[in-house]
C-alpha cells in the first residue's frame, strides 16, 4: 500500500511540473501587445544577415560581438527569448572603444515615441556605457551594473515632421575588458491617435497616405444588382444604401464605367450593369450625395473593353479615322457635360479602359494616341480641373510600361494619370508594381494610380456561374483566401501604390459589390438576362459573339466582393480607413493549409503530424493533425490514383491531404523546376533567333513556377527534347503540356524517338492557359534509349509555353520465345507401346537397370506420363505402426518434462517442505 502511495505522489508531482512548462508554439492576442516598430528587437533570428541589424563603429581586433545564445551559460538570468546581443571590449584593447549597433526605420511619422533596451554587463572598469539614439537624438550614457543586473534603459523623443531614413540603436563604449549584453529593444510610439484600433482583422497601418489619397470602389453593376432583387446591409444586418456602407468604411471615390451603347435593335441590355450614360448619371449622384467624388471610365464601346478586346460601338464601325476621332471628342464631351449638368461630381475621367494594344478598334499607337488626345481635349474643354486618365494592364511584362509611357510622351498624348490594373494572382509582385509606376511618375511627371484590384476570400461559388479565381493553375495566391487574406491584399497594393511618393494618388477595387442575385441558378438566369445583372447576356452575342457568345451568365467575382453573398459587408471593407490608423484582433488561426503529397507507386507514403497555419495577422506557425489512418491505407492498397486524406487539427479544425500516387516518370526534371535542366536541349532552326527560353512566371506554368516559354517577332521554330537512358524494355506513355496563342500556319507535335521509330501527336495552341494535353501510348523500348521532345512551329507573333512532361512504363515487354523442336526419335529407344515380345533389348549397366527394372522403360523424361507407383511412394509418410510408436514416445516424454516443472514450482512457494 505504501508504494502504491508513493507511485501516485511521484506522477502527480510530474504532472505539476510539466503544467508549468511553456506550451510549443503557445500564442497570445496580439491586440494586448505594443507594437515593437523594430526587426528582431529580441535578437532571436540572424544579427548578421543585413534584414534587421548592423554594427558600425567596430575595431574588430579591439572588440568582439557575439549573437549570444543564454543556453551556453547556465548561470545567466536570460531575458525573454533564446539570445542576446553579447559585447566584448578584449583585454588586449588599447584606450577605450566603441561600437553602435541599429537598424533603419524608412519612415516615421511626427509624433512621441519611446525607445527602449535590456542592458546588462559588468561594472567597476569592466562597466560600459550604453547610449540610446535615434536618428540626430540621442540620450545621456547609462553604465552597466553587474552580472545579472538586468536594467531597462529608456530614451523617450519626438519627431515635429515625418522623417526618412531614422537610424534606431544604442552606442556601446568601454574600456579594456568591458562587456555586457543587450535584448529587447523596443521601439513604439506613444501617440494614442497612432495605435492600431480593436477590429475583427489586422491591418498594418500604411505611413504616407495624404488625406486626399484615392480609396475608391468600382460599383458599376449595382443598379442592375438592385433591380434583380438584391439588397445590401451595414455591419448591424440593418438594410442600407450602400453608398452610404462604403462612405463609412472610408471610401471616398467612385468608379463607373459607361458603354455607348449596350442594347441590341430590340433594346434587349448586353449584361455587365448594362452601363449606358443614364445609368451612370444615376450612379453619379448617388456617390455624390454621399461626399464621394466619381472616376468616369468610358470605354468607347458598346461592350467589355479590355487588352483583348477594343471593338468600337456599332455606331461608330463604318466611320473613317477622321470621323472616328470628332466622335470620340463629342461623345466625352457631350457625356460629360450631361454628368455635370446632373449635379455629379466627377473628379476624373478615364478616357478608354485597359488599352495597352488597342482603342477604339485602332492598333497603331499612332492613330491611337490622336484618340486620346482628342477624349483629353473634350474633357479640358468641359473643365480643366479634372484629371485625365489613360488606363493599362499587365505591369508585370518586361519594359511594356516604359515603352508605352515612351510612346505617349514622343507622340505628346495629354494627359494627368498613368493607371494600372493590378490583380495579385495575374500581374506579378508589388515590388515591381511600385517599379513600373514610379519610373513614370519620375521620368514623364505623371500621377500614378491603381485603377482595377481586387482578391478572393472564399473559393466558394455563390450564383452557379464559375469565378475567375482561384484557379488551381495560372494563378499566384499570395494571400490566404479568407476575409484576412483578402483585407492584406487591398492594403499592400494601397501601399505599394503610396510608396511611389506624392505622384501615386490611390487605388479602386474592381466590383466590390457584384455578389449573387440568388441561389437557384435556373432563377438566376433570368434575372441576368432581364436586368443585366450577370457579366454578359446571350443578347452581347450580336456585337461579341466569340465570348460573350459562349460564356454569358452570372458573376464572375461575386467571391472577391466586398460584400458576403447575403449582402453584408466583410471586415474587409474597412480596410480604407484602417489603412490610416491599423488595426488589431484576437489572435486566430486563418488558415490551415492543405498539403499535397506526391508519391511514387510502391515508395512508402506517411503524412506529417503537424501542418502548417497561418494566423490572422500574417505570422506563420505549426499545428499537431490527425489523419483519417483508414483512408490513407486504403489509398495505398488502391495503387495509382489520387486521393483525399482527411485530418483534424488540435481545435476542431479540418485539412486535407491530397496525395496523388503516380507511377515512375521517367522525364527528368519534367517542369523544369529545377536549376539544373542540362538533361533538356532547346534546338532553334536559326541558332542566330534564339526566341524560346526558361522562363519564371507561375502563371504561365501549368505546375510550380517555371516553363519553356516562347515567343518571336518572326518565325518560330524550334524544339525542346531530353534523351533518356537505361529504361527497362517495355511500353511505355508520353505527354505534356502546351498553350498560348496567335499561332498561324502552325505545326506543333510532341514526339518519340526510338532506335527504330519516331512517334507523333499532332497538337495546337488555344488561349491563354487553354493547356493541350497530347500524348502518345504504348511507345515500345527495347534497347533502354528513347529521346522525347515538343517541335513548334508557327509564324510571326506566336506565343506559348510548354510544361509538365511525363513518361511512365504502361507494361513490361517479353520478347518471342520459339518452341524448342521434338528431339529425334533414337532407334536405341524401344517404344514403351510397341508390344511386340520378341524386339530384343540392349544389355544394361548396373545404373541402368537400377532405374529400369521396376517397368523395363528407359530413362527419358516426360512430364506428361503418369508417375510410377514407386514415384507416388517417395516422400511420403512413414508405415501406421511407426507413426503410432512415434507419437506415443513424443507424448510420454512431454509429460515427463510438465511434471518436472511442476515440483519445482512447489518446492519454490513452499507447498512442500
Amino acid at each position: 500500500m505504501k508504494r502504491k502511495r508513493m507511485l501516485l505522489s511521484i506522477l502527480l508531482a510530474i504532472v505539476m511540473i510539466v503544467s508549468t512548462l511553456p506550451l510549443q508554439n503557445q500564442r497570445g492576442f496580439a491586440a494586448t501587445e505594443e507594437q515593437n516598430l523594430l526587426i528582431n528587437g529580441g535578437f532571436e533570428t540572424d544579427i548578421w544577415d543585413g534584414s534587421s541589424w548592423t554594427i558600425d563603429n567596430i575595431d574588430w581586433e579591439q572588440a568582439e560581438v557575439i549573437h549570444f545564445p543564454y543556453s551556453e551559460d547556465s548561470y545567466i538570468n536570460g531575458q525573454e527569448g533564446e539570445y542576446a546581443f553579447k559585447y566584448w571590449i578584449k583585454d588586449t584593447a588599447t584606450g577605450d572603444q566603441t561600437l553602435t549597433v541599429k537598424q533603419s526605420i524608412d519612415s516615421l511619422p511626427a509624433g512621441s515615441y519611446m525607445l527602449t533596451v535590456s542592458a546588462m554587463g559588468g561594472d567597476g572598469a569592466e562597466a560600459a556605457d550604453i547610449t540610446l539614439f535615434a536618428g540626430e537624438q540621442k540620450m545621456e550614457p547609462v553604465a552597466t551594473k553587474g552580472y545579472n543586473n538586468w536594467d531597462t534603459i529608456t530614451y523617450s523623443f519626438e519627431l515635429t515632421e515625418e522623417t526618412k531614413n531614422v537610424a534606431i540603436g544604442a552606442t556601446i563604449k568601454g574600456a579594456q575588458n568591458a562587456w555586457g549584453y543587450l535584448d529587447q529593444f523596443q521601439l513604439s510610439s506613444q501617440d494614442v491617435s497612432s495605435q492600431p484600433v480593436e477590429a475583427d482583422i489586422f491591418v498594418e497601418k500604411v505611413d504616407g497616405l495624404s488625406d486626399d489619397f484615392i480609396k475608391g470602389v468600382d460599383i458599376s453593376s449595382i443598379i442592375s444588382l438592385e433591380e434583380s432583387g438584391v439588397t445590401f446591409k451595414n455591419e448591424a444586418g440593418e438594410q442600407q444604401d450602400i453608398f452610404q456602407t462604403m462612405n463609412e468604411a472610408g471610401v471616398n471615390y467612385v468608379r463607373v464605367r459607361i458603354w455607348n451603347d449596350p442594347y441590341d435593335s430590340e433594346g434587349r441590355g448586353y449584361g455587365g450593369g448594362n452601363n449606358d450614360l443614364e445609368k451612370a448619371i444615376e450612379i453619379g449622384k448617388r456617390a455624390t450625395a454621399y461626399g464621394m467624388k466619381l472616376l468616369v471610365d468610358f470605354h468607347y464601346s458598346d461592350f467589355w473593353a479590355d487588352p483583348a478586346k477594343q471593338q468600337a460601338p456599332k455606331a461608330w464601325q463604318n466611320l473613317s479615322f477622321e470621323e472616328k476621332k470628332n466622335a470620340v471628342y463629342t461623345y466625352t464631351k457631350d457625356s460629360l457635360q450631361s454628368l455635370l449638368d446632373a449635379g455629379v461630381d466627377v473628379g476624373m475621367v478615364q478616357v478608354g479602359n485597359e488599352t495597352t494594344g488597342g482603342f477604339v478598334g485602332e492598333t497603331d499607337w499612332t492613330k491611337m494616341s490622336e484618340l486620346f488626345n482628342q477624349g483629353s481635349k473634350a474633357i479640358r474643354e468641359i473643365d480643366s480641373s479634372i484629371f485625365v486618365a489613360l488606363h493599362f494592364t499587365n505591369p508585370e511584362s518586361a519594359g511594356r510600361y516604359s515603352t508605352i509611357s515612351k510612346t505617349l510622351d514622343q507622340n505628346k498624348v495629354d494627359y494627368d494619370v498613368f493607371a494600372s490594373s493590378y490583380y495579385p494572382f495575374w500581374h506579378g509582385t508589388l515590388d515591381n508594381l511600385t517599379s513600373v509606376l514610379k519610373n513614370i511618375a519620375d521620368t514623364y511627371g505623371k500621377k500614378v494610380m491603381v485603377a482595377e484590384t481586387s482578391y478572393t476570400y472564399t473559393a466558394e461559388d455563390g450564383d452557379g456561374h464559375g469565378n475567375t479565381a482561384p484557379k488551381d493553375s495560372g494563378q499566384t495566391l499570395n494571400y490566404p483566401i479568407t476575409v484576412q487574406g483578402q483585407a492584406t491584399a487591398v492594403r499592400d497594393v494601397i501601399e505599394a501604390v503610396a510608396n511611389v511618393g506624392e505622384a501615386g494618388i490611390g487605388v479602386f477595387y474592381w466590383e466590390p459589390a457584384w455578389i449573387p442575385v440568388g441561389t437557384n441558378l435556373e432563377e438566376n438566369k433570368v434575372k441576368w438576362e432581364r436586368d443585366g445583372s450577370g457579366w454578359a447576356t446571350s443578347f452581347a452575342a450580336e456585337y461579341d459573339p466569340e465570348d460573350a457568345g459562349h460564356w454569358y451568365g452570372g458573376s464572375a467575382v461575386d467571391n472577391q466582393a466586398l460584400f458576403d453573398f447575403e449582402g453584408k459587408p466583410l471586415s474587409s471593407l474597412n480596410v480604407f480607413k484602417y489603412v490610416n490608423t491599423g488595426a488589431k484582433a484576437p489572435l486566430e488561426i486563418d488558415v490551415i493549409k492543405d498539403i499535397s503529397v506526391h508519391a511514387v507507386l510502391g515508395e512508402e507514403i506517411t503524412l506529417p503530424d503537424h501542418v502548417a497555419v497561418t494566423y490572422n495577422d500574417g505570422s506563420e506557425g505549426t499545428t499537431a493533425v490527425t489523419w483519417d489512418i483508414t483512408a490513407l491505407t486504403q489509398a495505398i492498397n488502391n495503387g495509382v490514383g489520387t486521393y483525399v486524406i482527411e485530418g483534424v487539427v488540435e481545435g476542431g479544425g479540418k485539412v486535407k491531404a491530397n496525395l496523388q500516387i503516380n507511377p515512375q516518370n521517367f522525364v527528368l526534371n519534367p517542369s523544369f523546376e529545377d536549376e539544373d535542366r542540362s538533361m533538356w536541349k532547346i534546338i532553334h532552326k536559326d541558332e542566330s533567333a534564339p526566341h524560346a527560353t526558361y522562363q519564371q512566371k507561375a502563371s504561365d506554368a501549368k505546375s510550380g513556377e517555371y516553363a519553356v516559354h516562347f515567343y518571336s517577332d518572326n518565325a518560330v521554330d524550334f524544339k525542346v527534347e531530353q534523351t533518356i537512358t537505361g529504361l527497362e524494355p517495355g511500353y511505355y506513355n508520353l505527354s505534356m503540356f502546351l498553350q498560348g496563342g496567335d499561332a498561324e500556319e502552325s505545326n506543333m507535335f510532341l514526339y518519340a524517338k526510338t532506335s527504330s521509330d519516331e512517334i507523333k501527336d499532332e497538337t495546337a495552341v488555344n488561349g491563354w492557359v487553354n493547356w493541350s494535353n497530347p500524348a502518345i501510348e504504348e511507345i515500345l523500348v527495347v534497347d533502354g534509349t528513347l529521346t522525347i521532345g515538343a517541335n513548334i512551329e508557327a509564324g510571326p507573333g506566336a506565343w506559348g509555353t510548354v510544361d509538365d512532361f511525363s513518361l511512365t512504363k504502361v507494361k513490361d515487354y517479353e520478347e518471342d520465345k520459339e518452341e524448342d523442336p521434338l528431339p529425334e526419335e533414337d532407334p536405341t529407344v524401344p517404344d514403351p507401346n510397341d508390344q511386340d515380345k520378341d524386339q530384343p533389348i540392349e544389355k544394361e549397366t548396373d545404373e541402368d537397370s537400377n532405374n529400369q527394372k521396376e517397368n523395363n522403360v528407359p530413362v527419358t523424361p516426360d512430364v506428361d506420363a503418369e508417375p510410377s507407383n514407386k514415384q507416388l511412394n517417395e516422400g511420403k509418410q512413414l508405415p501406421e505402426t511407426a507413426t503410432t510408436l512415434y507419437n506415443s514416445l513424443l507424448l510420454g516424454g512431454l509429460l515427463i518434462g510438465i511434471g518436472f516443472v511442476t515440483m519445482i514450482w512447489i518446492r519454490r512457494k513452499g507447498i512442500v517442505k
